[in-house]
């Protein structure tokens, strides 16, 4: 693998320039600026090219500026690629609400290029099975769905079953690792998992119970779908816990009200 340095010195080379050039241009950026921390005397390049020595970010800069490179750039032949900014957020978590300045200023992420012709809006799906090639383009906010580690569903815009929690057209990301069943212990419909299950009719995202034999996949009491019950785990499979949504604000729809169950249509004849 080819080193900073080494790359420093391939680029030098390409564009005919001596380490004196390098020095007297470095020089005048010094000069400009009023910060020696620009310039860099030959000695100190022949460090950086042969010695695995780092420049400081003044002096990269100069050459990022000499050797019309992007800072970007030579920030990567060193071990910093500002686009992994985007996934190295969750290290970190803020107390404070705050403007994401890495997400706004991010380059090129990973995001969906080419999906399965099979892929329909209207229905509830596993996203992550529909894409079928991932590629580099400029927008950030796709970035975390190229991750491994979950599986990532779209609710399709035809279900309502978490409506209005999870709106038709939602995004979803699904720990794989928490693919158990809560029996109880949330406080409110906010805190209560929401599961994303594979069925024989598709996938659903929804709330769940589980009895002896059986799941009920329960909706939001709001939702116009009623509830399934499914024997487990031969008609339904608990592909994981939902810990992300990306969705739509403002488009809110009124719903027809929910069909009524068998037995309350019996008793309404």
């Amino acid at each position: 693998m080819i080193s900073g340095g080494q790359n420093l010195r391939v680029m030098r080379e390409k564009l005919g320039l001596t380490m004196r050039d390098v020095e007297n241009a470095t020089e005048r950026l010094a000069r400009k600026y009023a910060n020696d921390e620009y310039l860099i005397p030959i000695s100190r390049l022949s460090d950086f090219e042969t010695k695995g020595v780092i420049p400081s970010i003044y002096r990269l800069y100069s050459m990022a500026v000499i050797y019309r490179r992007d800072f970007r750039e030579l920030l990567s032949w060193f071990g910093v690629d500002l686009n992994g900014a985007v996934s190295d957020l969750e290290v970190s978590a803020p107390p404070k609400s705050h403007f994401s300045h890495t997400l706004a200023t991010a380059n090129a992420v990973q995001m969906p290029v080419r999906m399965d012709p099979s892929f329909d809006l209207r229905k509830t799906l596993n996203f992550g099975r529909m894409v079928e090639q991932w590629g580099v383009v400029p927008l950030a906010y796709l970035e975390q769905f190229s991750t491994v580690n979950f599986t990532y569903g779209y609710i399709g815009s035809e279900d309502l079953t978490m409506y209005p929690i999870l709106p038709p057209g939602s995004f979803i990301q699904v720990d794989e690792a928490r693919d158990k069943v809560s029996e109880g212990g949330w406080r409110s419909e906010y805190e209560r998992p929401i599961y994303f299950v594979e069925t024989r009719e598709g996938h659903i995202c929804c709330w769940c119970t589980l009895g002896r034999e059986e799941i009920i996949l329960q909706p939001h009491p709001l939702s116009p779908v009623i509830p399934k019950v499914l024997r487990y785990p031969q008609e339904a499979e608990v592909l994981g816990q939902v810990v992300g949504v990306a969705m739509r604000l403002g488009e809110w729809r009124s719903v027809p009200e929910p069909a009524p169950a068998p037995k309350e249509r019996a008793a309404l004849n």
